[in-house]
């Protein structure tokens, strides 16, 4: 199995996942977009507390008492609940004001540990400087490592990743936390090179917690050929080299949980059924994944029926993860009327109340079937305010189904009301729209707005993962060192497509009142076009080319994959922001419906 390069071609960026699609790789945590207000509450909660009887501690650091109350605040810290969490903090502070406070090497980290899970970043870095100041941090490895995860939890995978640099004596806890908090933050290839930086430079042998966190790395990062190397260390690490290891991993649920969902986000959807199919128990969890990653890969009557044999045969009642999997199942199918029938089920038959995702679910199903008003009636009688993603939804459909600019235009100033990082689409959308109304001078003032609101279009890229490395394109790449060859393979493909009747979609070319010409050869260079070509150029005979897209694939990429696939006897496998691409003999396995 090749290993990870030392120098890779360029780092992934997180990207920003949609609410209402369910996309095939996961999204930040919720808890680090919501960290400055967990702060606040985290802060509130410790005035309140303030008042509380807590006694103060009057023992000496080595007696019973100390050890008791050092137990106690770990306890509290270790409940995973807000409110002990808050306690904790607050018995710290008391332990630690008395005229003789427990040892700070002990009770240092379980304060950590409470203010990480708060996400409470202010009291977090009091916390440092109190390290800091006694000495233990960065030379304490424990404390040090308590303030790894505390940075990560609040995400700023950046200070946690300096210190850890700063770390003198690092253990297998400071390489699993720092490797952790990268792929936390979505940072895949980071957590990827500095995994193997620590099999490079040190003699640590990776644990269980270890996989854990790269298996995730992987998944994000859609590196198929590292997964299976991290799924065979795992085998190794709980076989403890007696060969048993593949029982081990079998009756570890939430291993092979892991597993199917690495499997399926690295686009091998038949190795992710083998291990689901394998697993001698399940639990809701095992089966949420396996539906999802069924529909996230066009399998959507299998998705289906997987759902129907969960509640039916095994009996297990699904909850709201389940319905957000069945829903996005029926709307990558266009199911409409089956979307209607699990979402009343859902209401009805459960007694689970929608979230903001089984909406933009059922909005997006309705609205690409053509049925807006419906949608529209939805998002009318919805119990949360629709965010910037349902009104994109809508946009999209409209921009599709030639719903009228006024209509377009209305959608368009309704999610721009809604405060959202990636407002860029809109106007993209919009400027389509007008595009193809021929109203040049309205896509002209919606780029000039774009530029006086400091608005950027999210830029594109693609990655191909080839012998243990992932390259990454953009559009117009010439900085790979294939890229001659590249070339002279994409000159080659065009030479096929025309031949073969090929004809390009203009429409997704830049929105200017260009020639035709120039159009066309800015269609040739974007970024997913680039990696096919050098995918065909390094990947072995009958090996599918798997390429990894943080946008949505644009219809004219879709047209020419599917060509390609059949002119050069190849299966091309696409994951965009959304869902999978099969293109295979000509055909995808979306059946142009995306």
């Amino acid at each position: 199995m090749s290993e990870l390069s030392k120098n890779r071609h360029r780092a992934l960026p997180s990207t920003r996942t949609a609410a209402g699609a369910t996309p095939p790789y996961p999204p930040k945590s919720p808890r680090h977009r919501h960290a400055r207000l967990a702060v606040v509450l985290a802060a509130a909660a410790m005035l309140s507390l303030a008042a509380s009887a807590v006694p103060a501690t009057t023992t000496n650091p080595h007696s019973p008492d100390a050890t008791t109350s050092v137990r106690l605040l770990r306890s509290l810290a270790r409940s995973r609940r807000s409110d002990l969490a808050h306690r904790a903090l607050h018995l710290f502070r008391s332990l630690n004001s008395s005229p003789s406070p427990p040892p700070p090497h002990l009770s240092l980290p379980a304060a950590l540990s409470a203010a990480a899970f708060l996400s409470a970043l202010p009291e977090g870095k009091q916390l440092h400087a109190l390290a800091a100041k006694l000495g233990l941090a960065p030379e304490h490895t424990v404390v040090a490592n308590s303030l790894l995860h505390l940075y990560s939890s609040c995400g700023l995978p950046a200070a946690s990743l300096a210190l850890f640099r700063r770390i003198p004596d690092r253990s297998l806890v400071s390489w699993n936390t720092a490797v952790d908090a990268l792929v936390g933050n979505g940072d895949h290839l980071a957590a990827l090179e500095l995994f193997r930086e620590m099999q490079r430079e040190t003699d640590l042998s990776p644990d269980a917690y270890t996989v854990q966190s790269v298996l995730g790395a992987c998944a994000g990062a859609g590196a198929l050929s590292l997964g299976v190397y991290a799924h065979a260390m795992l085998l190794r690490e709980l076989g403890g080299g007696e060969g048993d290891g593949g029982a081990a991993v079998s009756r570890d649920m939430l291993i092979n949980n892991t597993l199917v969902d690495l499997y399926g986000k690295c686009g091998a959807l038949e190795l992710a059924r083998q291990v689901f199919d394998r697993m001698p128990a399940r639990d809701l969890a095992s089966w949420n994944v396996m539906i999802l990653t069924l529909a996230n890969h066009g399998r959507v009557c299998e998705s289906v029926e997987l759902f129907d044999r969960m509640t039916k045969v095994e009996k297990m009642a699904p909850n709201a993860i389940t319905f957000v999997a069945v829903l996005s199942a029926c709307n990558h199918g266009g199911l409409v009327e089956e979307g209607r029938r699990y979402f009343a089920m859902m209401v009805d038959e459960y007694r689970i109340k929608p979230r903001i995702e089984h909406y933009g679910c059922m909005v997006d199903l309705l609205a690409r079937a053509g049925f807006i008003e419906e949608a529209l009636d939805i998002v009318a009688r919805m119990n949360c305010r629709p965010d910037a993603v349902i009104w994109r939804s809508l946009l999209d459909a409209c921009c599709k189904k030639n719903a009228g600019l006024e209509l377009t235009e209305a959608m368009a100033k309704l999610a721009l009301e809604v405060p959202d990082d990636a407002v860029s689409g809109v106007y993209v959308l919009l400027s389509k729209v007008y595009a193809s109304a021929q109203r040049w001078n309205d896509v002209g003032m919606v780029r000039r707005l774009m530029v006086e609101e400091g608005v950027k279009k999210e830029p594109g890229f693609s990655s191909i993962e080839m012998d243990g490395l992932v390259h990454q394109f953009v559009a117009g790449d010439t900085s790979h060192p294939q890229s001659e060859a590249i070339y002279k393979k994409l000159d080659e493909i065009q030479l096929k497509l025309t031949s073969a009747g090929y004809n390009p979609d203009l429409s997704e070319a830049p929105l200017v009142a260009s020639v035709d010409y120039c159009k066309g050869a800015a269609l040739r260079l974007h970024s997913e076009r680039l990696a096919i070509s050098f995918g065909l150029l390094n990947a072995p005979p009958g090996v599918p080319i798997r390429i990894l897209k943080n946008l949505r694939v644009c219809k004219d990429c879709h047209t020419i994959s599917k060509l390609i696939s059949k002119l050069y006897g190849v299966e091309i496998i696409v994951r965009d922001r959304i869902r999978f691409h099969h293109f295979k003999d000509g055909l995808c396995s979306c059946k142009d419906y995306w």
